[in-house]
């Protein structure tokens, strides 16, 4: 009988969640609402019911052998969720104990970029690689560092929140309650709030002038900007020299072999990687210039969350 492991990704919207053999294939996904549930149970519940009614049509071949969670503010020593903005469970919940009850196995839980991160060492870009930094770029800034071929969780399970060091003091207000953080500046919302920022202080003719700022998209930038639109090209340029200069400031702390970039926003490829590029090695210290590899990540688009997920179960496993 075949060994699959689940793989659970805990959005602010959806939960994803999968069976993923050892060597990454997929033999099943799918997803239920992560809001309007009654509280934490009720929604583990409806969770575990969708799990094992979708196993219930592979158990014949498969065995289902562990868990790994990804999740906003996720800690990985203490299998808990804890104040995580976009969630509706705003204290510290212990989820994995909780989740036990649903699924007698193995389970770990951590952040989704840490989860990212060891998907990337397992199936994606990073496989064979020891030391390297994972940036995922959505509506925030994730970020997952793996030193020596371990993730870095730091003592109390919270290492790597690159996304929240301070670009300018009394900057952009963040979700975390502090102004400046990188993240406002360097991802698919703060790409957004550049655009209008422009768009206030400029009078550049752009198709952008005239969409509603919750219909903009970060794709819709980086189409504008393809078809040579000066506002959206600014915006990318801007976007992409704070993110090359406070990479340059993570490499200054762990000498990554590459850093892998992950997300919707990496879609607009060169817009977004050659200016984040040049702007890395123009603030690199002289040690590090022309040694780390800016690219983007291996793993697709589609289930990389889920499979970043499964690889946390797998590695777990190993142990």
């Amino acid at each position: 009988m075949k060994e699959v492991a689940l793989g659970i990704d805990i959005g602010g919207t959806f939960t994803k969640f999968g069976f993923i053999e050892r060597n990454g294939e997929a033999i099943y996904d799918s997803s239920v609402t992560t809001t309007g549930h009654k509280n934490i149970a009720s929604y583990q519940k409806a969770l575990a019911e969708e799990i094992k009614n979708s196993f219930s049509r592979f158990q014949d071949d498969y065995k289902l052998v562990g868990v790994g969670i990804g999740a906003p503010n996720g800690n990985y020593y203490k299998g808990t969720i804890e104040f995580a903005p976009n969630l509706d469970w705003k204290d510290v919940v212990p989820f994995v104990d909780m989740f036990k009850e649903h699924f007698d196995l193995p389970m770990a839980l951590t952040n989704d970029a840490n989860a990212a991160a060891i998907g990337e060492m397992i199936y994606g870009s990073a496989v064979g690689m020891k030391n390297f930094v994972i940036i995922t770029l959505g509506t925030g800034l994730g970020s997952g560092i793996v030193v020596n071929g371990e993730v870095v969780y730091g003592h109390d399970g919270f290492a790597g929140e690159v996304g929240h060091v301070q670009v300018y003091e009394n900057g952009r207000m963040c979700g975390c309650g502090h102004r400046g953080c990188f993240e406002t500046y360097a991802s698919a919302s703060g790409l957004r709030r550049t655009v209008f920022e422009l768009l206030c202080s400029e009078t550049t003719n752009t198709k952008l002038r005239n969409v509603n700022f919750n219909d903009m998209t970060a794709k819709m930038i980086a189409d504008a900007a393809k078809d040579g639109d000066q506002i959206a090209i600014e915006a990318f340029n801007i976007t992409a020299k704070i993110l090359g200069m406070k990479l340059a400031d993570t490499v200054a702390h762990t000498s990554p072999e590459a850093i892998f970039l992950f997300g919707g926003l990496t879609n607009a490829g060169d817009m977004l990687f050659i200016p984040t590029r040049e702007s890395f090695e123009e603030n690199l210290l002289k040690v590090y210039k022309n040694k780390i590899k800016i690219v983007p990540s291996g793993l697709q688009e589609t289930n990389a969350a889920v499979l970043g997920a499964s690889a946390l179960a797998w590695k777990e496993l190993e142990k």
